[in-house]
């Protein structure tokens, strides 16, 4: 079963749209989308969770992958595939 995916997003970020071109490409049907641009609480909670200001914040499961350069390193290590099938980071 593949794990929860969560995204913190807004609607002009070019690293979004790819970071979620790589994970539909992969076969990852549902991203939780949280658009922080439209929701300031929901950007405090992202800052909080993720030390991070930038867009996007991306949630494998538990597992925090950061943001597009991260998710884009994880697969060019062969680490990208397992963590979308449920395997631990």
């Amino acid at each position: 079963m593949q794990p929860k995916i969560l995204m913190y997003a807004t609607a002009v970020c070019p690293y979004c749209v790819r970071a979620e071109g790589l994970l539909r490409r992969k076969g990852v049907t549902e991203i939780e989308k949280v658009r922080i641009d439209l929701d300031p609480v929901r950007r405090d909670e992202m800052m909080e969770r993720t030390g991070r200001r930038t867009v996007p914040q991306i949630y494998i499961g538990d597992y925090h992958v950061g943001g597009c350069d991260e998710l884009f390193a994880l697969d060019h290590e062969g680490r990208l595939d397992p963590l979308l099938q449920g395997e631990p980071g």
